[in-house]
Parts: structure tokens; sequence; C-alpha cells
């Protein structure tokens, strides 16, 4: 292959991988811009008619600042109990010896089920049961969702862990819970930060599972989709921009984290 080729090869890559981020982002950015227009249709302002008015009217809407205050409690809670229970999946699947495989894929299952299937499925369990929609139902669906993506996270991050760590540490007389405090944990913290971060998006964006599970427990979502059926308020695009520049704030700062995270160790040995 010739340096031409190569050159060419790459710059394909590269329009191909920018074609798919505009068709991927090109609907948020588009609501984020129709959420500065102080018109009622939406539809893009020019530069000179971007307005502030409908992200100041966000605070008078009591029941969608309601729904973020449940959908932000809910979201919360999924992170910290995915990230504990994916770091203990993960766990096991590192000390597993047969059978990693059946462990893997019945940790990711969830994943591949439909939200819609899913969602009605444990509604129905719930009912049979005699459990009430609630918080807690809601919480359980959304954990189910974002355990999965959770345990990849934290499994990709014991690629920091080497045996060799855990060997020098079991010579120096640290048992296997002060080689996890003192080796593994410091090591895959960045991993355990991004599954906290992710499953927290997860929760918070998830609309067909809480819309089974949710009761009188509505989550942003729901109450977002209910107001579009019933009559879209642009105040809900500015919720909308406000939840999808809070998202990429999070990821920003998750990536400098973990910038920062890699350059450390480098900067110490130096």
């Amino acid at each position: 292959m010739t340096v031409h080729e190569g050159f060419g090869n790459r710059a394909l890559l590269w329009i191909i991988a920018i074609l798919g981020l505009l068709v991927i982002y090109a609907p948020p950015l588009y609501l984020l811009a129709i959420s500065f227009n102080p018109a009622l249709q939406p539809s893009l302002p020019s530069l000179s008619a971007l307005s502030l008015d409908w992200y100041m009217a966000l605070p008078r809407e009591k029941a969608l600042i309601g729904a973020l205050q449940q959908s932000l409690l809910i979201a919360f809670a999924t992170a910290v109990f995915a990230t504990a229970l994916s770091l203990l999946a993960a766990l096991a699947y590192v000390e597993l010896r047969f059978g990693r495989t059946s462990w893997f894929l019945l940790v990711l299952l969830p994943m591949f089920v439909p939200g819609v299937v899913q969602g009605l499925a444990l509604s129905a369990v719930f009912s049979r049961l005699g459990v009430k929609a609630s918080m807690i139902t809601l919480i359980s669906g959304h954990l189910l969702w974002a355990m999965p993506f959770a345990f990849i996270v934290i499994l990709t991050s014991f690629a920091a862990v080497r045996q060799n760590f855990l060997l020098a540490a079991a010579d120096l007389g640290a048992n296997r819970w002060r080689q996890f405090v003192d080796v593994t944990l410091p090591l895959i913290r960045p991993g355990l930060v991004s599954a906290f971060i992710f499953s927290f998006l997860l929760s918070l964006n998830e609309f067909t599972r809480a819309f089974y599970l949710s009761g009188r427990q509505n989550t942003l979502p729901v109450v977002l989709f209910s107001k579009m059926n019933s009559g879209a308020s642009p105040v809900i695009y500015a919720m909308s921009g406000a939840i999808f520049i809070a998202s990429v704030l999070m990821v920003a700062a998750l990536a400098l984290y973990n910038l920062l995270g890699r350059r450390a160790p480098v900067l110490e040995a130096q």
C-alpha cells in the first residue's frame, strides 16, 4: 500500500466518522437551537433573535421541576447500585476460572431485552407480587438497564490491574482485602467514576421502562412525553436543551478526569 493510498483510506474513515456523528447529534443540536427561539413555533432562530425567555420560564413549571427532582433522585440511586453491583460482578468475573463466558453473557443479558418488553414484564411481575408502582420499582427497572453498561466499563478498567502488582503486595504481607483497597481500587477508580456517570445518564434519560413502572412517581422523560402529546410548549425545548448541555458537560468532565488520571502516574514516574 502506497503512502497516498494510506492517506486516502484514513481520510475516508474520518469522513464516514464525521458524517455518522452529524447524523447522531443533529437532532439534539437542533432541539438545543430552537430552545433559544422566542417564537412559539419550533424553528431555528436568527442570531439576532436568540433569547433565554423559555429558560427563564423553567422555574415556573412546577410539574417539570418536580419530575426533574424525581429523575435526579432515581438516577443517583440507580448509579450507586449499578456501580456497586457491577463492581462485584466484575470481581467475580476476574476470579472465575470456569464459566467466565456464561457469567459475562448472563450479566449482559438485560442489555439485549427491548425496553418495552422489560418494562411490561417487570410491571406484570410487580403487580403479581402486590408491589405498587413506586420509586423502588423505577430504580429496579433502571438498574437492569444500566448495570450491563456499568459492568463493561468497570471490567475494561481491570486491564490496568496487573497480576504482578497483586503478587508484589502479597509478598509485602497484604491480604486479599488490602490488595483490593490499596492496589486494585486506585487503579480502577476512573472506571468506577465512568460507570457511575454512565449509569446516572442512562437512568436520567430512560423512558420506556419508566413508562410502565413509574406510577405516580413520574420521571422527566415521561412528563415531557405527556406534554408533547397534549400540545408542545416551548418550555419543554428549554428543559431538553438544559438536560443536553448538562449531559455534555458531565461527559466532558469525565473525559478530563480520565485524561488527568492517566497522566498522573506518568508525571509521578518522571
